[in-house]
């Protein structure tokens, strides 16, 4: 048996065991959690294609081709050459960022070669892949500031010591005019304007420059530069990568196999790509306590997916703890600990991991609202006339948006709470309940009701004052 069959053979015991007990989940997560440092190279190359192919979108051509490479290399003593681009356009990583980190801290164990390529040139055009305007270039000033921090925030995800750093700049900045011309007459026009982001804003009388059209063939010559064999990146990115595959044809060399990632949805539950700007996000650098919270606060339905990018479960395991071999699946609440669990441990260690799990159920396991401690407060007589979703997203800032709140009600995830004499009663809020005035829907909703009303959007609260 493989040094990973071992491990998950006691990982699934322990699956299968009472996983609302700590000592249980503290011993699952430190099986799952040494994985990530577990040296994967005893697996036959079949095994260690279909290990990469479970984590992706999709692996071109073939995973049976990608089989065979990982062969053909151990056979000439080598591991392959895999390529990840890295375009520094943020200084704020989060969980979304981790998800091709982790495939290539897999392809690292599994005895393989990695090149992180550091888009400096790259950056300065900006990818428009999945935008819907030009994407604004970056200084030299920006890329050196963004850069600053990215490597650390990434780390625990990541051996920064076996991987080696390309700039971009290096081969593209020399690059002539003649050489480009020469190289732009070989590939159809065609091909570049058939990507369907740069279609919709034609479409829609938005501009498109050329150093947009331009960004797929910079992004191929990285390829053709490093003759790898394989290249990552996510799945709003294949254009670009399988551009890759075409210079390197036209340049007489093995076209590269290209593999997606997929784009990681946020933890609101809209289904939008998990970004800052959206507030749907983990960020890397949070508290051990917020990562956890963020993490329990999401919709049921994200735990597979989750699960599938974040952690080093197998397959079998996820299909598991989800209850599909058998008539037992985990609870919920009990998964979303365990997930939450391996993303602290991952980034600040098992023993966080177990503080932040008892900070969690010390505080929303409690029979009453009121022993929750430090609760925000919104006073009616001050709020009031606002709407529902005006007192979520801008006074209690628990929503991104007012928009955001009424995505929450859509969900059955807005409820009123109030707590008396005979114990808590909850009224579920409608989506057109968020659109109104607080004051308005408090008095129809808990007109016969008495005791202290609270506000509840997914997992967050607030107490409601003045009723």
């Amino acid at each position: 048996m493989t040094r990973l069959g071992e491990s998950v053979a006691r990982a699934s015991t322990l699956l299968s065991a009472d996983l609302s007990s700590d000592a249980t989940v503290r011993e699952l997560l430190q099986e799952t959690g040494a994985r990530r440092y577990l040296d994967l190279t005893d697996l036959p190359a079949k095994e260690q294609a279909e290990l990469i192919a479970s984590r992706t979108v999709e692996v071109l051509p073939g995973v049976e081709q990608l089989a065979e490479r990982i062969e053909e290399r151990r056979a000439a003593g080598t591991g392959l050459h895999i390529k990840l681009g890295i375009d520094p356009t943020a200084t704020d990583v989060h969980l979304g960022h981790a998800v091709p980190l982790i495939v290539l801290s897999r392809f690292q164990r599994l005895g393989h070669d990695v090149t992180l390529i550091i888009g400096d040139f790259t950056a300065k055009i900006g990818d428009p892949s999945g935008r819907t305007a030009e994407r604004p270039p970056l200084t030299d000033e920006d890329i050196a500031h963004n850069l600053a921090t990215y490597r650390e925030q990434v780390r625990p995800f990541f051996d920064f010591e076996k991987v080696s750093f390309r700039q971009n700049s290096e081969w593209l900045a020399p690059y002539t005019f003649p050489e480009l011309l020469s190289l732009l007459a070989q590939v159809p026009a065609s091909q570049l304007l058939q990507r369907e982001d740069f279609r919709n804003r034609l479409a829609a009388g938005s501009g498109l420059t050329m150093t947009e059209l331009l960004y797929p063939i910079a992004q191929g010559l990285d390829s053709v530069a490093l003759e790898c064999d394989v290249e990552l990146g996510g799945s709003d990115q294949l254009l670009n990568l399988q551009m890759g595959r075409k210079l390197m044809e036209l340049r007489g060399q093995r076209p590269q196999l290209v593999v997606t990632m997929p784009l990681i949805e946020g933890t609101d539950g809209t289904g939008a790509k998990m970004s800052k700007s959206k507030g749907n996000y983990v960020g890397l650098s949070a508290p051990a306590d917020e990562v956890f919270g963020k993490i329990m606060s999401v919709p049921d339905r994200l735990m597979e997916p989750y699960l599938k990018a974040w952690t080093e479960w197998t397959d079998e395991e996820i299909t598991l703890a989800l209850g599909r071999v058998t008539d037992r699946s985990l609870h919920p609440m009990d998964l979303k600990k365990i997930l939450a669990g391996e993303v602290v441990t991952a980034l600040y260690g098992l023993d966080a991991a177990m503080a932040a799990r008892a900070g969690f159920v010390a505080q929303f396991s409690k029979k009453s609202f009121s022993d929750v401690e430090s609760l925000p407060v919104v006073e009616i007589a001050e709020h009031g006339a606002e709407t529902v979703a005006t007192v979520l997203s801008k006074v209690l800032e628990f929503t991104p948006s007012a928009s955001a709140a009424r995505r929450l009600a859509k969900q059955n995830a807005l409820r009123l709470v109030v707590e008396g004499e005979g114990g808590q009663q909850t009224v579920v809020l409608a989506e057109a309940d968020a659109i109104r005035p607080l004051a308005e829907v408090l008095a129809e909703k808990l007109a016969d009701a008495a005791g202290d009303a609270y506000l509840k959007a997914g997992r967050k609260l607030a107490h409601l004052q003045g009723r």
